[in-house]
Order: structure tokens, then C-alpha cells, then sequence
């Protein structure tokens, strides 16, 4: 547990941030989880008042500021939307932390974050074990989708509809990669994480094929860790830490010119969580933290801004694919990537692109989130599955694995026939090999 001193110390470096917020009420109209509850303590203006007075109340009635702060799917639609540039993910994950280091974590909570997760070769085995015997708990769902539910009642997953662990995860295929650069003159390092690894393997495959195609070197090492944004969401710092410790190890940034992920919440957090987070850490230690998400890019903001292409706008043939497509909320609202995807999708001849209604509305996941406080993450999801359903589409497309998930969940749990994919997959299809 931290000191009281140390505590208020954080508390006070959270005063300067906070105290730019007008209390307008633009956070009102984006919030996906207001649009649900219509509770102000759920909006980013509520969290914000009781944060102020953070130093009063966390010592009064900790676990009661908690449970209202972790009520949030940090998806950032109030911080993009904000007129006085209120840093809200900042805030509160900050928030959480100085929580999360008075109260101490809950032993489940230390199991997975510390036992499981911050140790990357163990995380791969107990994930290998699971991939072996899931069909012991688990029961298709929906053929189509290949999704499963739960064979028995499981206070884990619940009613979920979920997307089985991969036969074999993309690093028991491709454990590491070390290539020269190729006509692009680029030698990128990849971040799988761990979603993609474990669950989608053939989004690894697709990015490798896009980067071999436009002549990039991988440098692809072994034993990589998860991201840290499961940690850092529960304020586990010192989870957090080793985890990023661990990768600066594994991806030492002289080694590469660029280091891409098809992870929109992995590109995120280590373009913007990583440096805010380890603010207090030392100078060199700092440096490469900031070296390294300074090189990180989204794989389609790559593609277009760093490699320079610009793929024509392919006439759709006539059996083209009607294809929609969501906005991951750390791509587009934290990142600022949108066009891109777009440009990709629409440079296969066998996509008919077609909009949705509100496509950058969050889906609903927020990763742990969902696992707290399933009844409202399904409430979010099914109304963006609705955005889906009235377009008419058969393939939803977007470029985030959590994403992917929601979906699988509150499409098959509707009984609907729409393929998920990744958007690096209908572009690899559309390169001659």
C-alpha cells in the first residue's frame, strides 16, 4: 500500500489537469455509457467533480470512488470531443492508480494481472492449456461465426458468446523474424499482442504478408508481452511496470525504424499510456519509453502515411462484397486514423464499402470493463450491433481484436450471419503474392 504522503502528492499533480474543465457538458452527448444510464456520476463531467475532491473522499469512502471511476470504458469520446482539452484518460488513469495503490488489489485481480499476465511465458502456456481443453467447457454457439458459449453455468463467462483461443497462437508458428529491408527501405519491428496471438493468428499472418508485399523488414522477436492496458486500467502499476520493462527489452528501438501494431488499443497505449504512466521513473529509463512510442504507428497509418501509398479507389465488380466498417475509439478518437482503413478497404475490387450510421460509436468492450460490468457493456454493444444490422451488410470490418470480440459476442448472441474481420485481412487479399 502506498504512503498517505505519496498519495496526496499524486493527488495534487491530478489539480492542474482537472481544473481546465468548464463543466459544459459536452462529455454528455458522446458518452455511450450516459446514452444508457443517463447518470451524471457515469459521465466524464460527474467523474471529474468527484475527483476533485479525491483527497477527502478517498480516505472517507475509497471502494465508493472506485466503483464510480472504473464505471467508464475509457474510450476517449469525451476527451476528443472536449472544447477546453480536458486530458480525461490521463485523469483517470492516473485516478485509478493513486486508488489502486491506498486500497491494494483484490487477490483475483493480483493473480491475473501479476501471476499470469506480467509473466509472458507462463500467460503463453496457461492460454496453450486453454486452447487444448475449451471444448470441455465450452459449446458452438453460432456455426457461422464459430463462436461458444459457456457448456455449464460459469460465473466467468457468464452468457458470452465468445470467440475460442486459435488451435495454435501465431508465435508457435512464427516465434521470430529478423529481415532486411526491403524496396521500401524501412525495417519495421511488429507488436503482435496478445488478442491477435492467441485468437486471431491470421491477422498476424495478414500483416506479415502486407509487409513483405511493399518490401519492409520485420523484426519480429520472441517472447513478447502484453501491452500493459489491462494493468494500467486497474491502477496495477507494478504490473504495468514489469511489463513494459519487459518489452523495452525485446523491442530495443536502434534495432528498427518503426514499430507497427495491428492493435488499435496496443498502438495506443504505447504511443500515449507508456510515457504518461512512467512520468515519475528515471531519466534513462524514460528516454527509451519515449523512444519508443515515438516510433509506434497503427499498420494502416503506416501504410499510407509512412510508406507513402495511395492505393486506388478500385471499382467494385460486380460480385463485390457489401462491407461496412466500425471505428476502433483509441484509432480514431485518441489517434486520429480514420481515413486510412477506409483507403485500404476500398482498394479491393471485391469491396463495396458502405457506411454506418455513426461507425466511430464505441462498441461497448472497454476490456476489463466488460468483464466488471457485462449487463452495460452489452447494452452499448447491442445498440452498435444495431447500427450494423441496419446497414445490410454481411462483413463488418474494423482494425481492433477487442473490437472484434464485442462483436462476435453481440452478433451471434442476436443470431446474426456477419462475418468479422480485420481490415489488414481484405487488404492482404486484394495483393497479387
Amino acid at each position: 500500500m502506498a504512503g498517505i504522503k505519496d498519495l496526496a502528492r499524486l493527488v495534487r499533480e491530478l489539480e492542474d489537469q482537472m481544473v481546465v474543465c468548464m463543466r459544459c457538458g459536452m462529455c454528455q452527448a458522446v458518452c455511450p455509457l450516459y446514452a444508457e444510464t443517463g447518470r451524471e456520476a457515469d459521465v466524464a463531467r460527474g467523474k471529474l467533480a468527484l475527483l476533485e475532491g479525491l483527497s477527502k473522499e478517498m480516505f472517507r469512502d475509497p471502494r465508493g470512488v472506485s466503483e464510480r471511476l472504473h464505471r467508464c470504458l475509457l474510450c476517449g469520446s469525451c476527451a476528443a470531443n472536449c472544447p477546453s482539452g480536458v486530458k480525461v484518460l490521463d485523469i483517470f488513469l492516473k485516478a485509478r492508480a493513486i486508488l489502486a495503490g491506498y486500497m491494494g488489489l483484490s487477490p483475483v485481480k493480483k493473480l491475473i494481472l501479476r501471476g499470469m499476465l506480467a509473466n509472458p511465458a507462463f500467460f503463453d502456456k496457461v492460454t496453450e492449456w486453454g486452447a487444448k481443453f475449451q471444448d470441455l467447457f465450452t459449446q458452438p454457439a453460432n456455426e457461422m461465426l464459430g463462436t461458444s458459449c459457456a457448456r455449464f453455468m460459469s460465473p466467468l463467462l457468464g452468457d458470452r458468446h465468445i470467440k475460442p483461443f486459435a488451435a495454435r497462437p501465431f508465435h508457435a508458428d512464427v516465434p521470430n523474424m529478423d529481415t532486411a529491408p526491403g524496396s521500401s527501405g524501412i525495417k519495421a519491428a511488429f507488436f503482435v499482442g496478445c488478442l491477435i496471438d492467441k485468437i486471431f493468428p491470421s491477422v498476424a499472418q495478414a500483416t506479415l504478408k502486407v509487409l513483405r508485399a511493399h518490401g519492409v523488414g520485420i523484426y519480429l522477436p520472441d517472447n513478447q508481452a502484453c501491452c500493459g492496458i489491462p494493468a494500467a486500467s486497474s491502477g496495477d502499476m507494478t504490473a504495468f511496470k514489469k511489463l513494459v520493462r519487459h518489452n523495452l527489452e525485446r523491442f530495443p528501438f536502434e534495432r528498427f525504424d518503426v514499430l507497427i501494431t495491428s492493435c488499435a488499443t496496443c498502438t495506443f497505449t504505447i504511443r500515449k499510456v507508456w510515457p504518461v504512466l512512467f512520468s515519475e521513473d528515471g531519466a534513462d529509463l524514460l528516454a527509451r519509453v519515449r523512444g519508443l512510442s515515438e516510433k509506434t504507428m497503427d499498420i494502416h497509418e503506416f501504410l499510407i502515411r509512412r510508406l507513402g501509398l495511395s492505393p486506388p479507389m478500385a471499382t467494385p465488380d460486380s460480385n463485390a462484397v457489401a462491407v461496412t466498417y466500425h471505428d476502433p475509439c483509441h484509432l480514431k478518437k485518441s489517434l486520429g486514423v480514420f481515413r486510412e482503413p477506409r483507403q485500404l478497404l476500398q482498394a479491393n475490387p471485391r469491396i463495396r464499402l458502405v457506411e454506418m450510421a455513426q461507425s466511430d460509436w464505441c462498441c461497448g468492450l472497454g476490456g476489463s470493463f466488460s468483464l466488471e460490468h457485462y449487463d452495460l457493456s452489452s447494452q452499448v454493444g447491442r445498440r452498435k450491433r444495431d447500427m450494423v444490422a441496419a446497414t445490410g451488410t454481411r462483413v463488418l470490418a474494423t482494425a481492433c481484436p477487442a473490437c472484434m470480440l464485442q462483436f462476435y459476442d453481440r452478433l451471434s448472441q442476436a443470431g446474426d450471419t456477419v462475418h468479422v474481420r480485420h481490415v489488414v485481412e481484405i487488404y492482404a487479399e486484394s495483393l497479387k503474392t
